[in-house]
């Protein structure tokens, strides 16, 4: 039971910070919606604040872990970017303003990613593209503007989200519509 309710109280926190932007949830908004004792979060997390960097330390190592996973698995490049845009294009879907608080730590001074494990990652990314390169799949790139251009198709929609839905006029189900549709969109521009 102790397990349980302390996960639905982080899947709540989570849910509330991520999902609905609602960075600024008291504990008590908290345990409403979690449909628990306010106490209870106290006594799990000691603090809302204490909560809040949980739930977005939780978060971020489990983005870490499937990214490496999608990286490194035995499947062509093509189809590992595949992948990764489907995964990150569907946690945006389901927490369109974790991008918005990533990108507002990262601009605080909070460390994302440590520089060795960001070198180990780049230099495989290189030789999967100098593959693909030599292969005729796609043109020629450096690596750097390779990672740019993947992160900013597949992120720059979800942290501008509340910008674009606005301005396009559009209830979330539109957006998540169009959203779905970047995948394909993503593949034709980096691919040939």
């Amino acid at each position: 039971m102790k397990d349980q309710t302390e996960e639905l109280i982080k899947n709540t926190a989570k849910k509330m910070f991520f999902g609905e932007g609602k960075f600024n949830a008291t504990t008590q908004e908290i345990a409403d919606e979690a449909k628990v004792n306010r106490t209870l979060i106290n006594y799990y997390f000691r603090s809302r604040n204490n909560l809040f960097e949980i739930v977005f330390d939780e978060a971020m190592k489990q983005e870490h872990e499937k990214s490496e996973s999608i990286l490194y698995s035995n499947v062509s490049f093509k189809e590992k970017i595949s992948n990764y845009i489907d995964y990150t294009l569907n946690v945006a879907t389901e927490y369109p303003y974790l991008e918005i608080y990533l990108v507002t730590q990262i601009n605080q001074g909070c460390k994302y990613k440590d520089n060795d494990q960001m070198d180990e990652i780049t230099a495989f990314i290189d030789k999967e593209l100098k593959n693909e390169i030599s292969n005729g799949t796609m043109s020629p790139i450096t690596t750097f503007q390779f990672i740019l251009n993947l992160a900013s198709l597949v992120s720059f929609p979800a942290s501008m989200r509340p910008i674009f839905q606005e301005s396009f006029k559009m209830d979330n189900k539109q957006y998540n519509k169009l959203l779905s549709e970047r995948k394909e969109v993503i593949i034709n521009t980096l691919f040939k």
